[in-house]
């Protein structure tokens, strides 16, 4: 029974740490590789470097941005920091 009594504030601590940190992270990471799976041709998007680009072409791994009117590069789809709405 000592046992039980001294191992049961490790489980609540655990159990704590679980829905604290752990849940909302994973559903975070979800929610963001839904979005980037349902990013097309057309949409605007903000890169982890904090460029605002145009994709246009859906690649698997990859998207082909265009960032000027002549420059347009492959990016992985990892560094999409999130969707761009227009304020206006």
């Amino acid at each position: 029974m000592e046992i039980v009594t001294q191992i049961l504030p490790f489980v609540f601590l655990i159990a704590i740490m679980y829905f604290v940190i752990i849940r909302p992270q994973n559903q975070q990471a979800k929610k963001h590789k839904e979005m980037v799976e349902a990013l097309t041709k057309g949409d605007k998007i903000i890169t982890t470097g904090g460029l605002i680009v145009e994709i246009k072409k859906v690649e698997d791994t990859f998207f082909v941005i265009k960032m000027n009117n002549e420059t347009e590069v492959r990016l992985v789809k990892d560094a999409v920091a999130r969707k761009y709405e227009d304020e206006a």
